[in-house]
Parts: structure tokens; sequence; C-alpha cells
């Protein structure tokens, strides 16, 4: 009998979601609401026989969930059948470390965190809410970003300020995009035939947002996120790692608040600020056609991933396998192959001919004699997440 779960990854203005049968694994339904507090909303649904669109006015997310749950009545699968509704969830801080039920103290803690997902838990909560009004008589269940991280250790999650500070406003390393990192590790332990506790390995998901991991015998140890998901490499629209002096010169020089500093490193910063193209394949057609500024942003781009690599070899003591994923790192051959141009040294030789293949499968691209592994895999963060909230509802 079909176990399905409706999957729901609420943003300030959409909502992504998906039906997956727990059991087979198969998608039955997908779909997005966007434009959610603005005029002209959208909703799309998919299904294998065909797509759907409506187009409504959404002034929250519960609106917009009950129009979600609409569109299945009309257009199935029935929602009669879902078992559990999981909700991706961003920031669990280190109170929320593991797939759980969602109660009001749940949602109260999310309340607390606020603060340090300022962008990403309040839609988050929003969704929460709206979706037990729609659908209120089955078990909902928060999936959240950090928990692969809550296993770092304090070198690793620690920051170099004043400690009473520090404990005083749960400043911290985190870690982001833990749902993606741990479906890749898994199938790259699995892809090399070893057991997950034995493969040590660095995963780089390299979408609109980046983040790499350093993962030592299945224990994630090291991620290049921190406390915020703004640090670590240069991003679409996010500067990455950056002197921390420039927020008080832009404060102190230039007169800017702290959220005008927040909105500058957040929204128009990274690839974007660089050279006007948050969009890697723009920005590549632009350094293919002479454009300077987007020469340059992708040297700064790719000698950043590829420092953190070699940073991560260096903390782990040597690697079983690099992997790329996300859109970025499953679909740009340009991209790996300037990041990895440098790391034959550190035993990371690619070979061209595989790189430029595309495949939907997991695949190396290092020569048969590389010491180190490396490999692309396809992401499926919705198929981890149905897999966690069915280990919590069936046990």
């Amino acid at each position: 009998m079909p176990t399905p779960i409706l999957l729901l990854n609420a943003g300030s203005s959409s909502i992504k979601y998906q039906v997956i049968d727990a059991d087979s694994e198969e998608v039955l339904a997908s779909g997005l609401i966007e434009r959610i507090g603005l005029d002209e909303g959208v909703l799309t649904h998919k299904r294998a026989d065909g797509e759907w669109i409506a187009h409504e006015d959404y002034s929250n997310h519960t609106l917009a969930l009950q129009a979600m749950v609409a569109m299945f009545h009309e257009h199935g699968p029935s929602l009669d059948d879902v078992v559990a509704v999981g909700h991706r969830t961003v920031h669990g801080g280190d109170k929320l470390t593991e797939t759980m039920l969602i109660d009001d103290a749940v949602v109260n803690t999310l309340e607390v965190l606020s603060p340090l997902a300022p962008l990403h838990n309040p839609p988050g909560i929003a969704g929460i809410r709206g979706a037990q009004k729609a659908l209120p008589d089955v078990p909902h269940v928060a999936i959240f970003d950090t928990a692969f991280f809550s296993s770092l250790p304090p070198e690793a999650y620690t920051y170099a300020i004043n400690a009473e500070v520090a404990e005083q406003y749960a400043i911290r390393r985190y870690g982001f995009h833990g749902t993606s990192h741990n479906y890749v590790s898994h199938k790259a332990a699995e892809y090399l035939g070893k057991p997950y506790e034995e493969v040590t390995q660095i995963v780089c998901h390299l979408g609109n947002g980046a983040s790499i991991s350093a993962i030592k015998n299945g224990v994630a140890v090291d991620t290049s996120m921190g406390l915020t998901p703004l640090e670590g490499l240069v991003m679409g629209t996010r500067s990455g790692d950056i002197d921390p002096g420039i927020i008080a010169y832009l404060h102190r020089e230039a007169g800017l608040s702290t959220d005008a500093i927040d909105t500058l490193l957040n929204k128009k910063s990274g690839m974007a600020g660089l050279c006007g193209k948050s969009d890697m394949r723009d920005v590549e057609a632009a350094m293919v056609a002479g454009d300077e500024a987007a020469t340059t942003a992708w040297g700064v781009y790719c000698r950043r991933i590829a420092g953190y690599i070699g940073r991560y070899i260096a903390i782990l003591g040597g690697v079983d396998c690099v992997t790329f994923t996300a859109g970025v790192g499953e679909n740009s051959v340009a991209v790996r192959r300037d990041v990895l141009s440098g790391l034959a040294p550190l035993g990371l030789v690619y070979d061209a001919e595989r790189n430029a293949l595309r495949s939907r499968e997991p695949r190396p691209i290092s020569t048969d004699d590389s010491p180190v592994t490396v490999l692309v895999i396809p992401t499926n963060e919705e198929l981890q997440m149905a897999r966690e909230v069915k280990a919590v509802i069936v046990g």
C-alpha cells in the first residue's frame, strides 16, 4: 500500500512542494506556489500525466496552502492517503539537532532561533502553521538543514571571539545544506562500495547558495557555512568569507546601517556584486566573450572552492573522494575543470573527457589512477527528507 509523504519548502514568497511515496520512492506530484503576499500569485501543479497552472492572489502562506490542497483535490493525487507532512526547516540551532515531530515546543524554539536565520525561519514557521491548518489530521515533521552538522567538534564550531559573548548570543558555526550533504555523502559511499562509516570525504554543494563539508568516517567534522548561510564560498549573491573588519568600516566610513550592510552582503555581493550576474552560466558566457569583470569573478569563485578543498584534505588527513553536487556542481563542466586544475598534487587528478560527459547518474570524473576519486552526484534533498520523515513516523 502506498505511503505518500507531502514535503514542503516554504520561502518568504514561495512554497515548493512534492509528494513522494516513501516505500517506492516515486514522485507522485510536485509544484510551486509563487508570489505569496504579492499581486498575481501563481500555483503550478505537476503530475506525470499533466501540468496545471492557477493564477490567484495569495496574501499569506495559509491561503496559499489551502489553494494547494484544492489543486490536489481537483487534479490529484488525493491527499487523503498522506501519512505525514515534512517541512524543510533551515535553522534548528543547537537545540533541534535531529528530524522530529513538530509540536508547540518545536515551533516556539524556531521562533527563538529566528534572529539566527531571519530570512529563512519566519517563512518556515508560517509554512508549518499554514500546513497544520490545511492538513490537521496528519503528523508534521521538521527536517533541519543544520542537523547533519550537529556532530562538529568544538574546534570546528567555535569562533575565536569573547567566549561569554559567544555563549550569550549562541554564536557558533551551525552549517547548512545538511540534507543535501547527507544524501550525497551516502550516495558517494554507495558508489565506492564501502560502508558509510569507513569513507572520509568532501562534498561540494554548489548552487546559487554553496557550501562544502568535511566528513570523516561518516561524521561531519567541518563545513564552510557558519552562524548563517553567508559564510564560506562565493555564491550567487552572497559574499562568503570576508574580512569582518569590512562591516565596521562600511558603517563608519560609508554610513551604512547594519540592515543595509546585511542586504549588501546577502543580496548584492557574490557573483552579482562582482560582475552583475548571479547565474554561473551567464558568468561563463561573459567570461568567454572577454568580459574582464566576469573573468575575475570566475577566478575568485573557483579559487575559493579549491582553497576549501585543500584545507579540508589537510584537516581530514587525506580523503577517499571529493564529490560535486547541486546545480553548478552537477552541470558546470568549466567550474569543475577550473577548481580541479591545480589540485593534482593533492591527489585529485581529473579526466577532461569524463568531466565533459553529462548524466543524471553518479559518475567519476577522475582518472582511473587518481589517488582520490572525484565524483559528480545529483542531489535529491526531497528524497532524503522523505526517508527521514518515514524513519520518524515508522520508527
